[in-house]
């Protein structure tokens, strides 16, 4: 008798649980969702902004946009109530970072993925007074004047700094990686003819490449770029197996409901897909990329994988 009044209090139990769950979800956002990113005006910033005016509608709740430092944004997320109310936009620095510096967080582990936001191809762009117009060139320049040149990086982590060391470690010259406070300013350096080179974003750098005031030698992606019509790629160019491309990925907390993170998929794919959302985003010189959480989480270990053997033969990465 008693252990039948135990099971059926179990069950009730169990139950009660069970249709709290989907009326929870149901019920979600149940205040304004806040999204972490980098600082106004960095790569991150856009993509967040563009996430938050298009899920206001839908969601029917207020997404605040919350810039903070670039070092903090992971750490702030993770450390989060995992119930959907604060999301993580950020780049593969996100993921790649842990490979060249100690880190709080584990990127797989201490986070719900949501889905990869957008990418664009590195372009690699020196200041138009370097007498190079290719990449062979420039690594001919290189050999000839090893450790005189440099390249301009602005974060560790970032595909310019990934592209730096690649570029070394694969066409064996040293150009000596110089620091900024982050891709705008590494950027204002080269234009400034401060520094020699650097592997800009196709966003960042295309304005300037049709100026003038940057010359652009190759993309940085596996095959020609229609954001770049005639440029080659640096693997075709004499660097086989070369890649480095920008990206942004949405996250959540680790621990957040596999419903709600369903349903955040469902509204930033429905939009990323959209024609409006494909127009706005290529006019920064940048392709939505949307896809499954399952989808993100095999690219990041896909990448990191790949990233961490070249790194290792570099001799860089975290000691």
């Amino acid at each position: 008798m008693l252990k039948a009044h135990l099971m059926a209090c179990i069950t009730a139990v169990g139950v009660t649980l069970v249709s709290t769950g989907p009326a929870f979800t149901q019920s979600y956002p149940t205040k304004p969702i806040r999204i972490v990113t980098s600082p106004a005006g960095g790569g991150n910033d856009l993509p967040a902004r563009l996430i938050a005016r298009a899920l206001a509608g839908p969601l029917g709740q207020q997404l605040i946009v919350d810039n903070r430092p670039t070092v903090l944004i992971a750490d702030i997320v993770a450390k989060a109530p995992p119930d959907g109310h604060t999301l993580l936009v950020t780049g593969s620095a996100h993921w790649i970072g842990p490979l060249l510096e100690k880190t709080s967080y584990d990127p797989i582990k201490d986070f719900a993925p949501i889905t990869l936001v957008d990418r664009s191809p590195s372009v690699l762009v020196v200041h138009p007074s370097m007498p190079v117009k290719s990449v062979r060139q420039l690594i001919a320049l290189a050999k000839a004047r090893p450790g005189e040149l440099n390249f301009s990086v602005g974060g560790t982590g970032t595909s310019n700094y990934l592209g730096a060391i690649m570029f070394n470690h694969m066409a064996s010259v040293n150009i000596v990686r110089i620091p900024y406070k982050g891709t705008g300013p590494a950027l204002a350096a080269v234009m400034s003819g401060e520094v020699h080179a650097m592997f800009g974003s196709a966003g960042g750098a295309t304005s300037h490449v049709r100026s003038g005031r940057l010359r652009a030698l190759a993309v940085g992606s596996t095959q020609p770029s229609a954001l770049f019509p005639g440029l080659p790629t640096i693997a075709a160019s004499g660097l086989p197996d070369f890649v480095s491309e920008a990206l942004h990925a949405l996250f959540a907390p680790a621990g957040t409901p596999q419903a709600i993170v369903a349903r955040l998929n469902q509204e930033v794919v429905r939009y990323l897909q959209s024609a409006e959302a494909k127009d706005v985003f290529l006019k920064t010189s940048v392709e939505t990329a949307p896809g499954s959480p399952d989808q993100l989480t095999a690219f990041m270990k896909s990448d990191i994988a790949r990233t961490d053997k070249v790194l290792k033969a570099a001799g860089s990465g975290v000691q």
